[in-house]
Formats: C-alpha cells, sequence, structure tokens
C-alpha cells in the first residue's frame, strides 16, 4: 500500500520565493544552453555528444537524431533500442512544413483474440513472447533518413558501433533501472547471455559492451532497413519468438512499413501545440488544454489549488476519452475532429467542479503504467528541428532476447484490450494503443519549440503542463521542465479497467502544504510518489534572433548541447 501524502506533508512546504536564486523560482533549477550552429538534447550525456559530432561534421538535424537514437540504444537499453517503435515530428526548413512519422508495428497475423481468450487471460503479460509486436525502430530510421536525411547511415550508425565495441561507463539511472529489469527477465533465455554482467546488471560507472548490437548495427549500416526486416536479422527474430510459443513471423516483419502522418494540433492562448494522430495519445494533451484554456490560470498562480485541481479534473476528461476512442485509426474510426473541438472542449468543461474533486466521468459523446521510454529533439543551423521518441514500453521489453543481436524486443501488445468490441480491443495485424509521443510547438507559423516527455500515462499529461507553464506562467524552458509536477492516476485505460474513485494525485516535492491541504479539502486522494514524474528534453528557437535554447531536466541523466 502506498502511503499517503498527509504523512509527509512537513516535507513539502517551501518558502513562496527561493531568494537565494537570480530565476526567484522556488524550486531547483538551472539555466538554459544557448548555442546558434545547432542544439541537441538528450536522455545521456553521450548520445548528445554523438549527435552534436555529426552536426559538427555536416549532418543535418535528422542525421544527429538517428545518431543519438541509435547511441541511446547501446548506452540506455533501459528504455528504448532498435527492439522498439518510433514516433517523430520533423520541421523541414526548406518546405516550412511539419512532417509526422508513426513508426509503430503491429500484432502477429497469427496470433487471435480467441487464443488469448481461451489461455485464460484477462490481459495481455507485460513480458514473454505473447507481447511482441513487430518492432518499427528501424523501419523509421531509414524512412527519416531517405527523406531528410545528408550524411550516409553509416557515418550516423558509427559513433553507436565504436562505443559498442569499446564500451562505456553506465550513468546513476540507467544503472538503477537496469538493475530492476534484470530479475523480471532472466528467466527468458538469452537475456542474461547478452543483457547482463556474469548476471547482474552493470553499476554505475562500470564498462558495458555490447558486440552483438556492434554486429546488427553493421548489417544495418551495410544492408539497410532490408537487413533488419528481410534478412537474416529477420529469420532471427522470427525463429526465436516462435520457439519461445509466440506468434511473431518472419512474413510480420517483412511486410511491415511505418506511415508518414499529418501532425494534429490545437491553439492555446496563441501558441499551436502539434501532436501525432492515435494509434498514440498525443491528442489527450489537446484535449487536456483545450479544456484548461477556458480557466485563467495565469491569475490562479503555479502551484496554487485551483491550478491543480483545474488539471486535474481537465485530465480526468482527456483520459476517458482516450480509453474509449483511442486505437488503430486503420482499424477504427477515431474521431479527431470532435474530440480536438473547442465546442466539445466547452462541453467537457461544463462538468468540472472547481470545488470538489470528481470520482468519476463517462467518455464523452465524440462519434460523428510503467513504461519507460527516451526522448530526444536536435536542431541545425538551417533551421530543421526533431522531436523524437522511442521505447521498448515497459523498460527493458518483453525479455525477449534473440541469439547473436543485442536487444530485447518491445512488449507494446500488452496495452491491447482483450475485450470484445471495444476500440483497442486485439486484432491481428493491428497496431496497439501507444503511449510514446513526441511534441512541437509553433508560434505565428514559425517553429519554436521540440519537445518531450517521457513515461507512459504522465506523458500527455506533462506536455500539457510544459505548455502551461510556458504559456501561463512565464517560465524559460529550463524552469518549464525543472517546474515541480502534477501526476493522476487510476483513470479509465485502454486496457479495459475503469475510473470508479476519482483516481489519485501524486504532487511532485515543491507545492506549498496549503494547496495540498485545500486539495485534500476537494475530496483529491493524495499520495507520495518517487520518480514516475517523467524525464525532459527540449529546444527552442528564438523566432526574432535564431538563437537556440536547449534544456535537460535534472530527473533522468540526461544533457542538452550546443555549438
Amino acid at each position: 500500500m502506498k502511503p499517503t501524502l498527509l504523512a509527509v506533508l512537513p516535507l513539502l512546504a517551501l518558502p513562496a520565493v527561493a531568494g537565494d536564486r537570480i530565476t526567484g523560482a522556488p524550486f531547483a533549477t538551472r539555466s538554459e544552453v544557448l548555442a546558434t550552429h545547432g542544439m541537441v538534447a538528450t536522455s545521456q550525456p553521450l548520445a548528445t555528444q554523438a549527435a552534436l559530432d555529426v552536426l559538427k561534421a555536416g549532418g543535418n538535424a535528422v542525421d544527429a537524431a538517428l545518431c543519438a537514437n541509435a547511441v541511446l540504444g547501446l548506452v540506455e537499453p533501459t528504455g528504448n533500442g532498435i527492439g522498439g517503435d518510433l514516433f517523430a515530428i520533423v520541421w523541414d526548413a526548406k518546405t516550412r512544413q511539419l512532417h509526422g512519422y508513426n513508426g509503430s508495428g503491429r500484432s502477429p497475423r497469427a496470433l487471435t483474440l480467441e487464443h488469448l481468450r481461451a489461455l485464460g487471460l484477462e490481459h495481455v503479460p507485460a513480458t514473454g513472447p505473447l507481447p511482441v509486436s513487430v518492432p518499427g525502430c528501424v523501419d523509421g530510421w531509414f524512412a527519416l533518413h531517405e527523406r531528410f536525411g545528408s550524411l550516409p547511415m553509416s557515418a550516423v550508425l558509427a559513433p553507436a558501433i565504436r562505443y559498442a565495441r569499446e564500451g562505456f561507463p553506465v550513468t546513476q539511472l540507467i544503472a538503477h533501472y537496469w538493475d530492476l529489469s534484470v530479475p523480471r527477465l532472466a528467466p527468458y533465455p538469452g537475456f542474461v547471455e547478452q543483457m547482463t554482467l556474469d548476471g547482474r546488471a552493470p553499476r554505475e560507472g562500470e564498462l558495458w559492451r555490447n558486440a552483438n548490437l556492434a554486429r546488427t548495427l553493421e548489417a544495418l549500416a551495410e544492408g539497410g532497413r532490408a537487413a533488419f526486416y528481410e534478412g537474416a536479422i529477420a529469420h532471427t527474430i522470427a525463429d526465436y519468438v516462435q520457439a519461445q510459443g509466440g506468434f511473431l513471423a518472419y512474413e510480420d516483419l517483412a511486410t511491415h512499413r511505418g506511415e508518414w502522418v499529418a501532425p494534429i494540433s490545437t491553439s492555446y492562448r496563441g501558441v499551436e501545440l502539434w501532436e501525432l494522430p492515435p494509434n498514440g495519445q498525443g491528442l489527450a494533451a489537446l484535449q487536456i488544454l483545450n479544456v484548461l484554456e477556458g480557466y485563467d490560470l495565469a491569475a490562479m498562480g503555479f502551484g496554487s489549488a485551483d491550478h491543480v485541481h483545474a488539471f486535474v479534473e481537465a485530465k480526468k476528461l482527456a483520459f476517458e476519452d482516450r480509453a474509449a476512442f483511442y486505437a488503430d485509426p486503420d482499424v477504427v474510426d477515431v474521431p479527431v475532429a470532435r474530440l480536438v473541438s473547442k465546442a466539445y472542449a466547452a462541453e467537457r468543461r461544463a462538468l468540472v467542479d472547481m470545488q470538489r474533486a470528481a470520482k468519476r466521468y463517462a467518455a464523452g459523446h465524440a462519434a460523428l503504467e510503467e513504461g519507460d521510454t527516451i526522448y530526444l529533439c536536435t536542431a541545425d543551423a538551417a533551421g530543421n528541428m526533431v522531436s523524437l521518441i522511442q521505447s521498448n514500453y515497459r523498460g527493458m521489453g518483453s525479455g525477449m532476447t534473440p541469439p547473436g543481436l543485442g536487444f530485447v524486443l518491445q512488449d507494446r501488445g500488452e496495452l491491447f484490450d482483450l475485450e470484445p468490441g471495444r476500440a483497442n480491443t486485439y486484432a491481428p495485424g493491428k497496431r496497439p494503443f501507444h503511449t510514446i509521443i513526441p511534441a512541437f510547438l509553433t508560434k505565428d507559423g514559425e517553429p519554436w519549440v521540440a519537445f518531450g516527455v517521457m513515461g507512459g500515462a504522465t506523458q500527455p499529461q506533462a506536455h500539457a503542463q510544459i505548455v502551461m507553464n510556458l504559456v501561463d506562467f512565464g517560465m524559460n524552458l529550463q524552469e518549464a521542465g525543472d517546474a515541480p509536477r502534477i501526476l493522476h492516476s487510476g483513470s479509465s485505460q485502454p486496457t479495459g479497467e475503469r475510473m470508479t474513485d476519482g483516481g489519485e494525485v501524486a504532487l511532485e516535492s515543491g507545492f506549498a502544504y496549503a494547496t495540498i491541504r485545500e486539495l485534500v479539502q476537494r475530496g483529491h486522494k493524495l499520495v507520495w510518489e518517487v520518480g514516475p514524474y517523467g524525464g525532459y528534453q527540449a529546444i527552442l528557437r528564438d523566432p526574432a534572433t535564431g538563437v537556440l535554447h536547449g534544456a535537460s531536466e535534472s530527473r533522468k541523466d540526461g544533457q542538452a548541447a550546443g555549438w
């Protein structure tokens, strides 16, 4: 049982103003990183530096993003890798347009809902062969590179290959999550042999090498996407999964293709927030902000009871729709235009009682977590910007570790619903509901901020909070990520669970005692949580000067750097 927040209230009371900080902010923060030629922000410094080197060698923002992702798959396997999926938003300076890419893989065509239900399952398991869907990351790399890349893929992948062979020192937070993953995944063949040091996770500061992954990346550098989806690697993956009782087949891999999509957006007090459409959950961030636009948050003040209450209730409303409607648009008709409309937001806002927390909301009439992730962003001197997110889902994924390849396959299939007749109900060849979402802000049609926040259902909540911090509360890019976060859990889920008791609110340290007391009086159940508040990276381009601002928060091991 989680301890209630009431037991630790004295620890959370902070002064209204931190007089010893030149920012005047009542929370720990630091200055932004500033540069003009290029900027990279990732969750691990070696990945940031490798991508920065790519920019200095003449690569563009897409080249740098792909380099960073490849390095992160090695140095942060607790959150991503080529066994997972990928989503991206690219601002192309030549066409002056945003381009979206959905790189999510589909479920095995040979696995049926009837088979899963015959096994007596109420949910798809979190580990093992059954939650494995086609990994879309590598296809995403080559799709992005073919359209926008400038350097050869051999140069883009070279830093990851070098670190995989030579080794690198594991950083603190990654070592922590690696250690948590090993007991869960060690029973699966190939995991201990390829992803541990003599059966244990590498510790902070220990060198980690992955020669198998180096060989896999070399094959991709030489043979392109076909080397992964149509050659020996695809056969190895399929043969391994089926030997473990799974259903992923060579044909599932050979026929996979990601999809270019048009980003969706909403206006919020003069800025446009852009997200990718379902099967991801970015739409929820748009819905939250549409509801919040009806409140004077600036007058309420950051961290006030009214601010927190309005946000939590808006989140509850959006997440009920998320559970009911968000799914693979190739299979179900997702009413995006209705869900993101201002008129619909006004209808939903009318349900909110500002003096009382709701125990439940029904999904609207719209028809006409624990997962870990990496997020990175890049920008170059030509004006290109990339917002990219990639994940295995639950940390290191399913535990399925094909022999000789050096990576773990994702467990995204866990997010399917096994109840027949719902939007996200499992079906063969279907893309699951997805939690990972990149974000982008424009202002007056100009690119402004590429940003993202990692962490399962935290992501759309944090996206909305970042926008509020920038727009309503006047924070700079670094402060917007460092400010204490609000996290509501217990809403209805796309996997079938339904909210019945109002859920729980976790407030990161930094909120005043008066706020906490008032929220309890309004009926919110507050709990104490350590660690699930995400990880933020962001790059802002000043439209007047072209100066790039970079930010990377302290919750992860990351770094923003420019030149």
